[in-house]
């Protein structure tokens, strides 16, 4: 907004009897935001309206598609969970983090050393409870250590957690399975679910659809926690810290405290990602948690648009659809071998990434945003300029 001001409030540039242009817009965007909306005026109640619709749309989305695309949409949530919280590290708060990967294995290994024990295991949403605290506690230790780092140095920081948390269950492969791994005992449906899916479309509720619905339960949940959280006065705060950090400390905010508690959030979400991804895939090995995957992660949400939570689940679907899509038409259209149809995918990615550095530097929510948000001000600059 700054280049519509600067014109307005330069000598000549209104007279008296005429507002300025940027004053002209400004009127407008105020008559407009108070104009009749059927929206509830509260941040949470208007939250609360979203995540009723959405899980309308969840259940109608998994009622309609079949069980692999069922399977799909179960990736897509526990990886949108671990990339909301990263989006609200990285978007809100500017810390770069390349270590969300390894606090993913630390709630996928808690979830599946919790569930592998002999009789009946707690309830599933205390072991996702518990692997979120645990992974939040390591969250906050490498939070502490990482608050005065910035930039390349807390990259690579958090790199080396993401490089070393894999060895950790080679190291102790007596509990932690090793390079096999722990295989995870999915938990079963209960007989109310099986029963209202059943009177609901005529399938049986087991299997990969109640795990789908585990995990988009939990994305809905996370991210009404994680959208309420940033439209806060912490989430404020953070904004503070990100953009004017000397501002920010003369009035009196604690860098380092805020730093890592944004640290602490991000884990814990990191954690129930991790948790869904073991019930999901059924299998927690250290393969499954190489430093690609976190910086597949930062890539999805720079693609979908740095602090935006729409824009990581976005840049979620693109990491779970776009690989599959590139292998499909390496393989039937292009008439690749499987090997090169599967390295295809990764190129394609990342030429994804460079056209959207380029084209949409604010990534494909921002962009989209932006250009919104220029309209409004052009048309009111017309309407003020036709008054």
């Amino acid at each position: 907004m700054s280049d519509l001001q600067t014109p307005a409030g330069a000598p000549g540039a209104a007279s008296d009897d005429a507002p300025s242009t940027a004053t002209a817009a400004a009127n407008a965007s105020s008559a407009g935001a108070g104009g009749r909306s059927f929206l509830p005026k509260s941040t949470l109640l208007r939250h609360l309206l979203v995540l009723a619709l959405c899980a309308v749309l969840a259940v109608l989305l998994l009622e309609g598609t079949e069980r692999s695309t069922n399977d799909q949409i179960s990736r897509i949530a526990f990886y949108a969970i671990a990339a909301g919280g990263l989006t609200l590290l990285t978007g809100l708060n500017g810390q770069i983090s390349l270590g969300h990967g390894a606090l993913m294995a630390v709630g996928a290994y808690t979830t599946a050393l919790m569930l592998d024990v002999d009789g009946d295991p707690l309830p599933l949403a205390v072991i996702f409870l518990v692997a979120v605290a645990v992974t939040a506690v390591v969250g906050a230790i490498v939070g502490v250590a990482a608050a005065r780092l910035h930039g390349p140095y807390l990259a690579g920081a958090t790199l080396a957690l993401a490089v070393g948390v894999p060895g950790l269950t080679l190291y102790f492969s007596d509990t932690l399975g090793g390079e096999q791994g722990i295989n995870v005992r999915a938990p079963r449906a209960p007989d109310w679910f099986v029963e209202g899916i059943e009177a609901l479309s005529g399938e049986r509720g087991q299997g990969t659809k109640w795990l789908a619905y585990i995990a988009v339960a939990c994305l809905l949940i996370s991210y009404f926690l994680l959208a309420n959280l940033m439209r806060s006065r912490i989430g404020r705060t953070w904004r503070a810290v990100r953009d004017q950090e000397v501002a920010a400390e003369l009035a009196g905010i604690s860098l380092g405290s805020w730093r890592v508690l944004a640290f602490v959030v991000s884990a814990a979400a990191a954690g129930l990602a991790g948790g869904v991804l073991a019930i999901v895939v059924r299998l927690t090995a250290p393969g499954s948690f190489l430093p690609v995957l976190s910086l597949s992660l930062l890539t999805a949400i720079v693609i979908g648009g740095l602090g935006s939570l729409f824009g990581a689940l976005l840049g979620s679907v693109l990491l779970v659809l776009l690989p599959e899509w590139a292998r499909d038409f390496g393989l039937e259209v292009l008439d690749m071998e499987s090997a090169q149809a599967s390295q295809a995918a990764f190129v394609i990615y990342g030429l994804l990434l460079v056209a959207t550095m380029l084209f949409a530097p604010a990534g494909l929510v921002g962009t989209v945003r932006l250009a919104l948000l220029r309209r409004r001000a052009a048309r009111a600059m017309s309407r003020a300029g036709g008054g």
